[in-house]
């Protein structure tokens, strides 16, 4: 069990699942229902096994060329902890919990379900014909906050919207960043990458592009939330000010000629600021 949860790393589950419930909290104050434990409980399942099912499939799909990366060659299924008949057996397995607790949330987000499914398992294919695979993975993760507003019964709005943008740039902004650890391997190999056009000091002037765009979108939202809700107060634009500093700080860590720290500035910062932002806006929120 503790390998398919390395298979999908499931702790990185930290980035998109505070926006998910961050959109769950915002679509409760839209439902004619409120709060419900049980819609609660399926969105968190969703992103589970939605999140779960793209990660396995990214393994399976990427376990050639894992092979080759000195970085990657340790993970499960090129290592052989794992055998690539039960990583895509799984794959199977979690996508079908995932259209079928969609279905118990609502007739939307059922017929939804297989849209987002080609969008998180596409992704793993994009880096084989186009660098802007780095944008497919922020499309998958943006997903979490309007997905779960409209599975509290909410149709589309501004701010959920603003907030799946945020996490579209942001997403897109940081995995450009982790993807700096592979440029010479991916050029070598003809896959494609924002490293790989641009080289690193190009791919890092674009990353700080989209966090600026990401940044903007926060403040966005929290100003339209500002607006709409009675009860935000100085709470969210702490928040929002939490993470923009992260934001910046992921900055200071990675260099051209000095990638020691992007594991740091990808997976600590990064966590960080996701669940600061979402806990303290919720907090806001409900409080």
């Amino acid at each position: 069990m503790y390998s398919y949860f390395s298979l999908i790393k499931f702790s990185h589950t930290i980035f998109a699942m505070p926006f998910a419930l961050l959109g769950f909290t915002l679509g409760t104050l839209h439902s004619s229902n409120g709060f419900e434990w049980k819609i609660l409980a399926l969105v968190v399942l969703c992103m589970i096994f939605a999140r779960s099912a793209a990660m396995a499939f990214n393994r399976y799909l990427d376990r050639d060329i894992d092979e080759m990366n000195p970085r990657t060659k340790v993970r499960e299924i090129p290592a052989g902890v794992i055998k690539p008949g039960a990583a895509l057996a799984f794959v199977v397995i979690m996508s079908v919990l995932f259209v079928a607790t969609a279905w118990f949330i609502n007739p939307l987000c059922f017929y939804l379900s297989p849209i987002a499914l080609v969008v998180v398992l596409g992704y793993s294919y994009t880096k084989r014909f186009t660098y802007l695979c780095h944008f497919v993975l922020g499309l998958g993760l943006a997903l979490a906050p309007i997905g779960s507003y409209l599975a509290t019964g909410g149709g589309f709005d501004l701010i959920p919207l603003c907030y799946s943008f945020a996490v579209l740039f942001w997403v897109s902004g940081f995995d450009i960043i982790y993807a700096l650890q592979d440029e010479e391997f991916d050029r070598s190999n003809q896959l494609n990458s924002i490293p790989v056009v641009l080289g690193r000091k190009g791919a890092l002037r674009l990353s700080e592009v989209l966090h600026f765009f990401s940044a903007t979108m926060i403040v966005l939202a929290c100003w339209q939330q500002g607006l709409q809700y009675e009860n935000f107060n100085w709470i969210h634009w702490v928040a929002a000010a939490v993470f923009l500093s992260m934001l910046i700080y992921q900055h200071t860590l990675v260099k051209p000629d000095d990638l020691s720290r992007v594991n740091l500035a990808f997976f600590t910062t990064n966590g960080i600021a996701s669940l600061i932002f979402g806990t303290l806006v919720i907090l806001d929120v409900l409080f």
